[in-house]
């Protein structure tokens, strides 16, 4: 079973329509005990990243999160700003991240000195160039279009844990991987063909 962590972020009946699409046993929650039995998950959002946080930690969800992705080794797939959520800190915010993976969250800086004139927020489709085999691109092209919407992107600290890269004014990380703990930046749930690809190679790993 799949649960889609419900921390009141965003709208994620649109991540759970693409799954009930591809046929995942598939439930929407933030009860503990579901995340328990949990046998993979996903954090999806669209908002603030102190707000994800101060969500998460008002329904007791941070530690069963912790849990299950460090100890259990959980597969478990950040979207957006659950991807950004992964990481140590957030120029969005004061509050920590989860600290899954060693980055940060960074907001997007244009110099007009340099004739770079694209807006903030990214938005649209977007090309997605992979750097590392990894199960989640399994059967796609090495690079692929998703759809964007976003201010900030996560910078990592270890290259190995950089699993795809786009450009938008200039490059940045696009996916991230290690181990049992992936993110996208971008929406699957959007982003037709391509991520409906990517979530059912997500929903059918065993």
């Amino acid at each position: 079973m799949i649960v889609v962590v419900d921390y009141k972020m965003g709208n994620p009946g649109s991540v759970m329509n693409m799954l009930k699409r591809i046929g995942a046993n598939v439930i929407l929650s933030s009860d503990t005990g579901d995340i328990e039995r949990a046998e993979k998950l996903i954090l999806p959002g669209v908002g603030a990243f102190d707000t994800g946080i101060n969500n998460l930690s008002e329904l007791g969800l941070i530690s069963i999160l912790n849990r299950k992705a460090l100890r259990d080794k959980t597969p478990i797939l950040g979207i957006c700003l659950g991807m950004q959520l992964m990481t140590s800190r957030s120029e969005e915010g004061s509050l920590p991240g989860l600290g899954w993976i060693d980055a940060e969250t960074i907001r997007f800086r244009f110099d007009s000195n340099e004739g770079i004139k694209s807006k903030i927020p990214h938005m649209g489709w977007n090309t997605v160039e992979i750097v590392h085999k990894h199960y989640l691109f399994d059967d796609m092209y090495p690079e692929t279009r998703f759809y964007f919407v976003h201010s900030y992107y996560v910078r990592t600290n270890n290259d190995e844990d950089v699993l795809a890269k786009s450009f938008y004014g200039h490059q940045f990380v696009s996916a991230i991987a290690r181990a049992n703990i992936a993110g996208v930046q971008f929406h699957p749930e959007k982003s037709h063909k391509f991520g409906m690809k990517l979530l059912a190679n997500f929903a059918h790993l065993s």
